[in-house]
């Protein structure tokens, strides 16, 4: 099977279906970048917003709606929302990252330093809370701003703990439950909401997020090892330079012997790294089948986000989001 079609297929498919609303969507994020007293800030803005991500997080929350058979018009301000929130947290994550390239560009902490980038992402939280409150739903608001506050702390906690090499991955599961999954839950369930949705509809939305959240966060982790620069808009082993102690690495220091274990903590714990320490990484991640045995982690969550869409009478939409789930772990494959 194909690395890029199949996925690209299922993606387009659950877009399709969403097309019109998602105009309208992007329509209302230009609009609610502007501001006419700082004009750096809808600059810097539209540099990530417009930089070629997926909207999958908005999508999800067009197709949640839709498939609850909403007609309203709430669902695009949520959906706007849900990427601003994205948005912001990613300004962030890369000035606390350092990094220098997001999604194949220069970040906007290189091109314009990282007080501009904070600030911006501050002013991209509160434009959020601004929609958030226009749909007069305070379940609503109180999702959205429930998922804002673990995000942060998952922030937190991944700052802490980034270079730890805890013998469980308890930690580890705990940071991408908030950092990822969180907002991907949230951006599903408001969508059922909105749409007056039964509570057992609403749930099981919130569920499908969430184990698609993850699923997509360890698929991430395993790309960064095994995926192409291309696809994943940064170099191969980014993380493993950054000292972050994600999944595949954390199976290959268990499965270790002293010796090799001794080689993650210097790597790691350490941060000192040397010439060749990289292809070493991947040979030892190899020997122990680590990234395998994260995309079958990612595999068991994705079945259990389509379990979570049983409940939902067969239909196009239900179908696209079916598929959508396989694409977030096939990609890593």
């Amino acid at each position: 099977m194909s690395q890029e079609n199949p996925d690209a297929a299922a993606f387009d498919r659950l877009q399709s279906l969403v097309a019109q609303d998602l105009e309208r969507v992007n329509a209302l994020i230009a609009n609610r970048m502007v501001s006419e007293s700082a004009p750096l800030i809808p600059e810097l803005a539209a540099h990530l917003i417009n930089a070629g991500g997926k909207r999958l997080r908005p999508i999800l929350t067009l197709a949640a709606a839709q498939l609850c058979g909403y007609t309203g018009e709430h669902h695009i301000r949520l959906a706007a929302t849900v990427e601003f929130i994205h948005t912001a947290t990613l300004l962030h994550d890369d000035v606390v990252d350092g990094s220098d390239l997001r999604r194949g560009k220069a970040s906007a902490n290189r091109l314009w330093g990282n007080q501009p980038s904070v600030l911006v992402g501050d002013f991209l939280f509160s434009r959020s809370f601004q929609l958030m409150v226009e749909t007069g739903s305070l379940e609503v608001l109180g999702i959205l701003s429930n998922a804002s506050a673990v995000i942060a702390e998952g922030e937190v906690l991944q700052l802490s703990t980034v270079n730890s090499l805890a013998e469980d991955d308890k930690i580890y599961m705990r940071v991408i439950r908030a950092k990822t999954a969180a907002l991907f839950e949230a951006a599903t369930q408001v969508g059922g909401v909105i749409a007056g949705a039964p509570s057992a509809q609403i749930e099981a939305l919130a569920r499908y997020g969430d184990e698609l959240g993850i699923a997509f966060q360890l698929a991430d982790d395993a790309l960064d090892y095994g995926g192409a620069t291309r696809r994943l808009g940064k170099s191969v082993g980014d993380d493993f330079r950054e000292g972050k102690a994600t999944l595949p690495v954390l199976i290959a220091y268990q499965n270790g012997d002293e010796d090799q274990r001794g080689f993650w903590r210097r790597c790691i714990e350490k941060r000192r790294q040397e010439e060749g320490d990289l292809e070493h990484a991947l040979g030892l991640m190899s020997r122990h089948q680590a990234l395998e045995k994260t995309i079958e982690r990612a595999r068991s969550h994705i079945a259990a986000a389509h379990s979570a869409l049983s409940l939902f009478p067969e239909s196009p939409m239900r179908q696209a989001l079916e598929d959508v789930a396989g694409f977030v772990a096939a990609r890593a494959a």
